[in-house]
């Protein structure tokens, strides 16, 4: 099992972004998607799309004119690794039958496995809404 390179790019963006902005974020310091892109050392062309993944997903806020840029939406303790995965990837599911309304597998009907998936999802889920921003960012 592996993050896509978006998700831990998006990771890495918003550990930079964390730093820029501070711990609180919401009252910090702005920073724009250039100064993220030099920072990590990603394409400002994926940066961008990331902030827009970001933002959409109500964790990152932008705002235009003088004194605009990027903050965080809310502190970096309230922003934890699973929001920044899920932003990209969508919800945390590791198989298809963990996603609600999916029921695509040939083999659900006598599955043995599949009320143990459920247990499975929510345990990866936990560890990663147990890593929060600020400790990404330290």
């Amino acid at each position: 099992m592996r993050l896509s390179s978006m998700a831990d790019y998006a990771v890495v963006t918003m550990a930079a972004a964390a730093r820029h902005c501070g711990s609180r974020g919401i009252n910090g310091a702005r920073v724009n998607a250039g100064q993220l892109a030099e920072e990590t050392g990603l394409p400002a062309p994926t940066v961008q799309k990331l902030v827009s993944r970001l933002t959409a997903a109500g964790l990152l806020r932008s705002s235009r004119g003088v004194g605009g840029g990027l903050k965080l939406a809310r502190p970096a303790a309230a922003i934890t690794l699973a929001d920044i995965v899920e932003a990209v990837e969508g919800p945390i599911a590791l198989t298809a039958c963990v996603e609600l309304g999916k029921h695509d597998c040939g083999l659900e009907a006598a599955c043995q496995v599949k009320p143990h998936w459920p247990v499975v999802n929510a345990a990866l889920r936990g560890a990663l809404a147990g890593i929060n921003l600020t400790s990404l960012a330290q």
